[in-house]
């Protein structure tokens, strides 16, 4: 064969196989664009890292400061750029937020960033998902100098800063709950979560786990969906819940259902349907009546409830039958999802209402749960300063009013999305239960138990005269700002008392006991997020008997007139206390002289003494009904004014010269 016919042979055979790999390359970025388009991101970033392999582009075409080196490759290095970001994309969009943060770096270092100007958020976002709260500061700080525009994004980098400014702060915190992943085989497969009791030892949850019979038939037909999101029971007890099983609800085949609460009697489940119209997926709140031991067909509550084209989901049930609290996207909310609920009342179900803004925000609030004990709603949003993604607040209030809401902390929250609160003891619904969290999955919810790790306060009680415990004595906790009775207890020989509280918070504690003087301190809890105990000062009761007077020591007045010394305000302050902290009691505040002077002039000496004391009460909120004023002059001697030699007595005289107070009667209160 001539030189020349084998050489054009080779250049022909070469320029088959570089257009060959060229269309195969081109083919695995085209899939990765389609699949990209339609939202599968899982099967877009598997054809996108094959694409990343076929590039041949030399590391410093893609680093900063070489633009002159794009040139001809330009084109080339646009598509390998295009690749990496769109496979962040895609690692992101399905929570493999470990992939997404690393290939987001090398974006955010491309030398051409303003094709993709929000790479550097994503990278934040990334960062704070896999918990690196600090370099996620910094990345954000970054994209809000050079981001101009005003919209969505911007507003939410400046929430991002304010979550990864607190749970820096946050970092130094004692965790209020110990938490584990639930053993057995309830997160075995799929999405797990949603977790509620239903009964002893049961735990109903949603899981999309594929059914058996639909993933035989998804190896045969990819036109099968076997993730469908179902219904399951499980039995157990605390961190361990086995032999995972549908619960026999009637289920239309291809439609997710789950999520789902239990009347207070156990004979009805509320449970949110999926369905797809026209692409656009919307979820309903059913319910489902127990006939015998079978589930009926569930039916769509009405219009209170449902609205058409919108979604509402995640029921729960108020303990006492009485709310129905449900998350949804209806008309007349804040944002995205937001809370409402409806009164139930034999059967009916009330109009909708809107938690309001107190509660909601424009972005996402979801799953509430309603702890009766403690009035207190506990749900999820990513609308408010947290750790990261959907997180636990808690608002205190009865369904008028309700506290601004306040982060439940970690280890409760996590980085990454932290929803759907439910208590395993519905008495005290607050000691323990069970959260769903992606915190330990790529893509997933699970399902993990809870227990709170108790946080107390303690304190001794004294009888004032012995400095003994007083056995006995009735000690109270009570919540300031909601104004009721939290905890009460009767002390033993010990005279101790040791109550549970919440961090954050301002207590009352009252201690009282029959024909003692109660009183009440009043407690802080603030250091609670770095010890689990505190030690409140010792309370002294003061005992009294009707009619008995009680001597004020150091209570001085102006020389020959009524008015009183500022010395002896603080004394009298004691009694204000005592008038506060005894608001059944009625006395009489009384003043003393010695036998100076005429009689007459003492008793109207002592009578505006003892006024000027009863006035000084009144000042500080003291009602004039429960005292009385009480001038005795010299009549009323505790010592002799002179010696028996017939010497003045200065000791004897000062100790006439007195004021006192004695407790008339105690009233019954008003309820």
């Amino acid at each position: 064969m001539k030189k020349n016919v084998r050489y054009w042979l080779v250049i022909a055979l070469l320029w088959t196989v570089s257009t060959a790999k060229a269309q195969y390359v081109y083919d695995y970025k085209r899939t990765a664009d389609i699949y990209f388009e339609a939202k599968d991101y899982y099967s877009a970033a598997q054809y996108y890292n094959r694409a990343l392999g076929t590039f041949k582009i030399k590391p410093e075409q893609i680093l900063p400061y070489t633009v002159e080196l794009r040139g001809k490759e330009s084109g080339k290095l646009k598509d390998y750029e295009t690749v990496i970001y769109r496979l962040a994309e895609s690692y992101r969009n399905y929570n493999d937020f470990g992939n997404a943060e690393k290939y987001y770096e090398q974006v955010v270092g491309f030398n051409n960033t303003t094709l993709f100007p929000l790479a550097r958020f994503w990278y934040g976002v990334s960062l704070r998902a896999n918990g690196k709260y600090s370099l996620a500061l910094e990345q954000f700080n970054k994209f809000k100098q050079e981001y101009t525009k005003v919209d969505d994004i911007s507003a939410r980098a400046s929430l991002e800063i304010a979550s990864c400014e607190f749970a820096v702060s946050e970092a130094s915190r004692l965790p209020g709950y110990i938490i584990s992943k639930l053993s057995g085989d309830v997160n075995a497969g799929g999405a797990n979560y949603a977790p509620a009791v239903l009964g002893k030892n049961m735990l109903l949850y949603t899981s999309s786990r594929p059914d058996s019979s639909d993933l035989e038939k998804e190896k045969k037909s990819k036109k099968v969906n076997p993730y469908v999101n179902n219904l399951f029971i499980a039995t157990g007890d605390g961190s361990n819940f086995s032999n995972s099983r549908p619960v026999n609800i009637p289920e239309a085949k291809g439609i997710d259902q789950g999520v789902a609460a239990t009347s207070p009697d156990g004979n009805a489940i509320y449970l949110t349907r999926w369905t797809t119209k026209n692409g656009v997926k919307a979820a309903a709140i059913y319910i489902s009546t127990r006939k015998g031991s079978e589930w009926e067909e569930p039916k769509a509550l009405g219009p209170n409830v449902n609205v058409d084209g919108y979604s509402s989901m995640q029921p729960f049930l108020t303990a006492d039958g009485k709310y129905l609290l449900f998350s949804s996207n209806r008309p007349g909310g804040m944002g995205k999802n937001d809370l409402w609920f409806c009164t139930l009342e034999n059967g009916t179900i009330g109009a909708a209402k809107n938690f309001g803004t107190n509660i909601n925000t424009r972005d996402e609030e979801q799953a509430p749960f309603y702890d009766g004990e403690k009035r207190s709603l506990i749900f999820s949003t990513d609308g408010r300063v947290g750790l990261g993604g959907l997180d636990f607040f808690l608002s205190e209030g009865d369904f008028s009013s309700w506290t601004a809401p306040k982060n439940m902390g970690a280890p409760l929250n996590s980085p990454k999305d932290d929803i759907y609160f439910a208590a395993s003891d519905s008495e005290h619904p607050m000691a323990g239960g069970f959260i769903s969290s992606d915190r330990e999955s790529v893509c997933c919810l699970e399902v993990f138990t809870i227990k709170k790790i108790s946080k107390t306060v303690n304190g001794l009680v004294l009888d004032c005269d012995g400095d003994l415990p007083l056995t006995g004595a009735k000690v109270t906790l009570l919540d300031t700002i909601a104004h009721r009775v939290l905890q009460q207890v009767t002390l033993d020989e010990t005279g101790r008392y040791r109550f549970e509280v919440e961090p954050l918070k301002h207590y009352k504690i009252m201690a009282e006991k029959e024909n003692y003087f109660s009183k009440a301190i009043y407690v802080n809890t603030d250091n609670l997020t770095k010890v689990d105990s505190l030690v409140n000062q010792t309370i002294c009761l003061k005992r009294y008997e009707i009619g008995k007077p009680i001597i004020l020591k150091d209570i001085y007045y102006d020389f020959d007139k009524a008015t009183l010394r500022s010395q002896s305000l603080v004394v009298l302050d004691t009694v204000v206390s005592i008038m506060q902290d005894n608001p059944n009691i009625i006395i009489e505040m009384s003043a003393h002289t010695d036998s100076k002077g005429k009689d007459d002039y003492n008793m109207k000496l002592s009578q505006k003494r003892a006024q000027s004391c009863v006035d000084y009460l009144i000042s500080k909120g003291i009602s004039s009904d429960r005292m009385i004023a009480k001038g005795y002059g010299e009549t009323r001697p505790i010592a002799p004014n002179t010696l028996p030699n017939g010497k003045d007595n200065p000791e004897g005289r000062q100790l006439n010269r007195r004021t006192e107070f004695k407790v008339l009667r105690v009233t019954q209160l008003s309820q």
